[in-house]
């Protein structure tokens, strides 16, 4: 890992760390700060070692974001039943022993359907739940990073959807997400990033590619959902804007000179659009550069009203990651080149 040092017009230096590899072994620059220090008037401030507490640390996303998180912080994974995010003195009391700067709330209930018969399970998980971190980070002057979803949204759009359109969520799921991020909106929490993502893959969990891959070993023919358009996410790059708004709300911090906050709602996903039936295509394509055997053969395109589930899915759930880029710069992986990271590199990130 390489080290720059520089000091930006207001006086502040930083020590940067330039992930040049991921755990796939691919080059990725990703600026991640993890000590600062300013000098005023003669005087060193010093903030070393930054804390950070991982909420839901058995998960896949958590795991992605532990394992890229800067050598010299210090990680604390939360995880149930040790830490109960749905209770509101147990949540706070145990991050009061901590203290961390940072509280990524990577914990949510994701059974979609299940969501429909477990309503006061996912409403006290997806709703409750960060709310009780949000005052936590308020009463610890701390930052908080909370994941949401796609599903906050109906899907009659044909666009894809801003941070400033409506949400209007159709499934129990869906709902209790929107009432999480309301919470947060309402605790008087300064400092706070809601990333609202879609259709999110990677080690560690269950999810649609790991689903297909699977399936593509077993069955000739696979039918799949072609009526529905979202963007695939790998937690990799989700993790990595993770901590590129971090360090920009960081540095922001560390200014002499008064900014607009960076606090709010952001969406985040890899860029383009594909229906589950290409996406699908995709990965099976993929599949075959690898030294898995492939079975499928045929994969055929169906309608939502052949794939009949408890939860209604949106049709249309794509995320707009302007705001994402016009804030931090950043470039946005496309689907595409997200998925072959992944796929081709499974070996290497079950091994890590």
């Amino acid at each position: 890992m390489e080290i720059l040092d520089f000091v930006n017009q207001a006086g502040t230096s930083f020590h940067l760390a330039l992930l040049d590899k991921t755990m796939e072994g691919n080059v990725r620059l990703g600026f991640v700060i993890f000590r600062q220090f300013r000098v005023k008037e003669g005087e060193t401030m010093v903030v070393k070692n930054p804390r950070m507490a991982v909420v839901g640390a058995r998960g896949m996303l958590a795991r992605m974001v532990m394992n890229m998180a800067p050598p010299s912080w210090k990680l604390v994974g939360l995880s149930h039943p040790g830490f109960d995010l749905t209770d509101q003195f147990s949540t706070a009391n145990g991050l009061a022993e901590l203290r961390p700067d940072v509280i990524i709330n990577c914990a949510a209930y994701t059974d979609v359907d299940g969501a429909e018969s477990k309503t006061n399970l996912a409403f006290l998980v997806n709703g409750v739940g960060p709310g009780n971190l949000a005052r936590a980070a308020k009463e610890l002057n701390a930052t908080l990073v909370h994941i949401s979803s796609d599903y906050v949204f109906n899907g009659n759009k044909t666009v894809p959807y801003g941070e400033s359109d409506p949400p209007d969520p159709r499934s129990v799921y869906g709902k209790s997400k929107l009432q999480g991020e309301q919470a947060i909106l309402e605790s008087g929490l300064e400092r706070f990033f809601i990333l609202r993502t879609s259709w999110l893959y990677g080690a560690g969990g269950k999810n649609f590619v790991e689903t297909i891959i699977r399936l593509a070993q077993q069955k000739q023919e696979l039918h799949i959902v072609a009526d529905q358009i979202g963007s695939p996410t790998y937690t990799a790059d989700l993790a990595q804007a993770v901590f590129t708004l971090l360090a920009l709300e960081a540095n922001r911090q560390e200014t002499t000179r008064p900014r607009e906050s960076l606090s709010g709602i952001y969406h985040f996903s890899n860029e383009g659009a594909c229906s589950w039936h290409r996406f699908a295509s995709e990965i099976v394509s993929l599949l075959k550069k690898t030294s898995i055997p492939v079975k499928t053969r045929r994969i055929l395109p169906i309608g939502t009203v052949d794939y009949p589930l408890p939860a209604p899915r949106p049709c249309y759930s794509v995320l707009s990651g302007e705001k994402y880029k016009k804030v931090t710069g950043a470039v946005i992986p496309g689907w595409r080149e997200a998925l072959e990271r992944y796929v081709l590199n499974r070996d290497k990130l079950s091994q890590g």
